[in-house]
Parts: structure tokens; C-alpha cells; sequence
């Protein structure tokens, strides 16, 4: 009879149920005091021109956790910045952000992430005109690494390093699919990596950032002279941002807090030193929008699935309904996929309807 040991499964991961009771009166605890205290003061002025000029764009709700809150953006008449306004502070930006992509969201954010290997291959091809051989790349946001991964296809002889605020990094260098990876802030990381890389990419990083010019500045810091920066951020300018309202996903409230059109950016960008050398908007479009308004409206319509920030559990005749809300909607779901993908794509920059917009600049 042999003495080595059987090998033990891995622990069954607890289920949804288990999580979100165990999580229940954290949640509890925070909201307790009313979500006011998630909020900076009110600004009155805009965070980059600092025009006094300032109109309200948007109101609207969590339209994706249905976290407690409600959140506003403005716009500056003069330079067109869009901005949360009262913007969320430290605090506040930890209770949003929780479980969304980590815990309780982590597995369905993973599953999303995987899935957009195309979207990947596209923005490392957008380097390959410009600079095909990089040996440094740096993403900055890199969630997961997911982009890092798919990109190394595009780019075999470059090494793919990841920088990010959460615990995510930390997994994609243990899985491999960056080389080393930053955890933590950005512009006070930029120091210790001055001039080291050929390319910092930033996809959808921006509009999460409290400071966007100060990201910038700290881009300008890491790249060697003659290396790119290739920043990719929602179009406030697009159509759909007006015609969807607050069901325009891109808003995606309270985590996107600047909203930069691309003439600001493209100015500053000279500011700081970077010449502009490609701008795409239909390329970076996701033909996403209509399916994700339609959901989004059903979702709000549609009784609360169980969330730990929940007083108690919805009951099974509220979880019946939710079920009969959603399979009822199918047939929209599908129009609006359909719409998305084969109507409105091939005319998305024609339309003015692209979603997000790319742009490529080197270091001078």
C-alpha cells in the first residue's frame, strides 16, 4: 500500500448566496450614515480649464451594481470637459468600486475581459505603423493583463509589463501575462520607471482618474524620447451620449469621473511635449451601445437581484418577476445586438456615433 497521501480537491468556492450574506452587514455598516459623506465638495470651477462656466449634462443613478447614490456630471461651456460633479472622494470611490471588479464581480469581469481578444489584437495593430518592434511596453489600467496577453501575439519581441490600483495586477503576473506588474498609483510610480519604456498605453484608464493631466504628465516621465503613448477614453462627443441619456453605457456612473473631448486632449498632449501622429474613431467603436441601453433600461425596470448593499433579500415572488422581466426582453436584446453589429458599425463615423476614440502620440 503506498504512503503517498491522496491529492485533495481545491475548496469549493462558496456560492453567491453565502458571499453576499457574509458581505450584507459591511454593507450595512457603510451605508448607515447616508452616501453624502462619499462626496467632495461641490466644484466650481472646471478641473481643466478652469472655466467658471458650467451647465449640468447628466443626472442619473448605479445603473450597473444599483449601489445607493446619486451622481451628476457637468460640462464646461467653454472647454466641453465633461466631469462628476461633486465628484466621489477616497472613501467614496472604495464603496463604489467594491465588488465590482474584484469580489462578487470578479468572476463575471474576468469571464467579459477574456472574451474581447479581438478588441486587444486591434489596438496592438494600431501600433505596428508607427513602431513595430517596440521592447518595452507598458499598459497602464491593465485590470487583469488580458490586453497584455492577446498584444504579445501582435508583438512577439516585446516585453509586456502592467500597472494597476488593484490586486488584479499581482494576478496577471503570477498567470504570466505580463512580466512584472505595478501595483499602485501611477504618477507616483513614474519616478522609480523614468524613460524606461517605448510604449505606455493607457485603454480606458483616463476618465477613472481623478487627474487626468497629471496621468499625462507622468506618461511624458516613463517614455524614452521618441516612444508613444496610445491613450483610448469615451467620446463625450458622440451622438449617443445625447440621444441615450443616462443610458449611454460609456457614462458607466460613479466610476468614470473626466470625460475629455479629443481637440483638449490633443492640446495638451503639445503642451506636455508629445506630438499627435494618429487619431481613430471607428476602430476604437464598440458595438455595444443599443444592446447595453436596452439592458440597462430593463435591468432598472426589472425587480433587484440579491446584493449585499440590500437591506434583505428580495423575496421568490420579486425573483420570479425579475426572471419573467428579463426573459421577456429577449426579443430587444436581440434587436438591439443586431442593430449595434450590422446596422449602425459600418456607419458609426459617418453617424458620429463611435463610442470612444484613439489616439497616438510620441515623445518629442
Amino acid at each position: 500500500m503506498s504512503d503517498t497521501p491522496e491529492p485533495t480537491a481545491p475548496p469549493a468556492a462558496p456560492d453567491r448566496a453565502a458571499q453576499v450574506a457574509a458581505l450584507r452587514p459591511g454593507y450595512s455598516a457603510d451605508l448607515a450614515a447616508g452616501t453624502e459623506r462619499f462626496f467632495e465638495p461641490r466644484r466650481t470651477a472646471c478641473p481643466w480649464c478652469d472655466s467658471s462656466r458650467l451647465k449640468t449634462r447628466l443626472r442619473t443613478t448605479d445603473l450597473l451594481q444599483h449601489k445607493p447614490g446619486r451622481f451628476v456630471l457637468d460640462r464646461c461651456e467653454d472647454c466641453g470637459h465633461t466631469f462628476q460633479n461633486p465628484r466621489l472622494n477616497e472613501a467614496g470611490l472604495e464603496f463604489y468600486y467594491r465588488d465590482f471588479y474584484d469580489g462578487l464581480g470578479e468572476q463575471e469581469r474576468g469571464k467579459t475581459f477574456e472574451g474581447r481578444t479581438d478588441m486587444y489584437r486591434g489596438r496592438a495593430e494600431s501600433m505596428l505603423p508607427h513602431d513595430p518592434t517596440p521592447k518595452n511596453w507598458l499598459d497602464v489600467g491593465t485590470g487583469h493583463g488580458h490586453f497584455c496577453e492577446a498584444a504579445r501575439a501582435v508583438h512577439p519581441g516585446t516585453t509586456f509589463d502592467g500597472l494597476d490600483f488593484t490586486d488584479g495586477v499581482e494576478l496577471a503576473e503570477r498567470e504570466g501575462r505580463v512580466e512584472r506588474g505595478y501595483r499602485g498609483s501611477f504618477p507616483e510610480l513614474a519616478p522609480e520607471i523614468a524613460g524606461r519604456y517605448d510604449v505606455v498605453s493607457m485603454f480606458h484608464y483616463l476618465e477613472h482618474s481623478t487627474d487626468p493631466d497629471r496621468e499625462l504628465r507622468a506618461a511624458w516621465q516613463t517614455i524614452r524620447p521618441g516612444g508613444h503613448l496610445l491613450i483610448e477614453v469615451p467620446d463625450p462627443e458622440s451622438r449617443y451620449a445625447r440621444l441615450l441619456g443616462r443610458w449611454w453605457l460609456p457614462w458607466l456612473q460613479p466610476q468614470h469621473l473626466n470625460f475629455v473631448p479629443v481637440g483638449n486632449l490633443r492640446r495638451r498632449l503639445a503642451q506636455l511635449g508629445f506630438t499627435v501622429v494618429g487619431e481613430q474613431h471607428a476602430e476604437p467603436h464598440d458595438p455595444v451601445d443599443l444592446l447595453a441601453a436596452t439592458w440597462l433600461a430593463v435591468d432598472a425596470a426589472a425587480p433587484r437581484e440579491d446584493v449585499p448593499w440590500l437591506a434583505k433579500p428580495p423575496n421568490g415572488f420579486k425573483r420570479f418577476l425579475r426572471g419573467a422581466v428579463l426573459l421577456a426582453a429577449v426579443p430587444f436584446f436581440i434587436l438591439g445586438t443586431l442593430l449595434d453589429r450590422f446596422a449602425v458599425r459600418p456607419l458609426s463615423h459617418r453617424l458620429r456615433v463611435s463610442n470612444a476614440y484613439r489616439v497616438l502620440a510620441r515623445r518629442d
